[in-house]
């Protein structure tokens, strides 16, 4: 193989390992934020819409994760920063 197909294979299973494990890891933050509010909703009722509150934007940073794992595979597969060195090596 080449440089080139090796810097395109490495590209996709960083970008699958990026995703996988960035998907994984908020998939189970907000699990236990949702476990743990709704726990605390249900001890304290009366305090409903302020648990919500605080849930709703704690999961919203928690999400933030999988995103940016999602930007970098994206980076990864289609702006490779590596690309250009590759291309530059192999017309010389």
């Amino acid at each position: 193989m080449d440089s080139m197909a090796i810097v395109a294979v490495a590209s996709v299973i960083a970008a699958g390992l990026c995703m996988g494990l960035g998907a994984i890891g908020s998939a189970i933050g907000e699990g236990m934020a949702l476990s743990r509010g709704l726990s605390s909703i249900a001890q304290q009722p009366d305090e409903t819409n302020s648990i919500a509150k605080f849930l709703f934007v704690g999961m919203a940073m928690v999400e933030s994760t999988a995103i940016y794992s999602f930007v970098l595979a994206m980076i990864l597969l289609f702006a490779n920063p590596f690309w250009s060195y590759f291309l530059e090596k192999a017309g010389n």
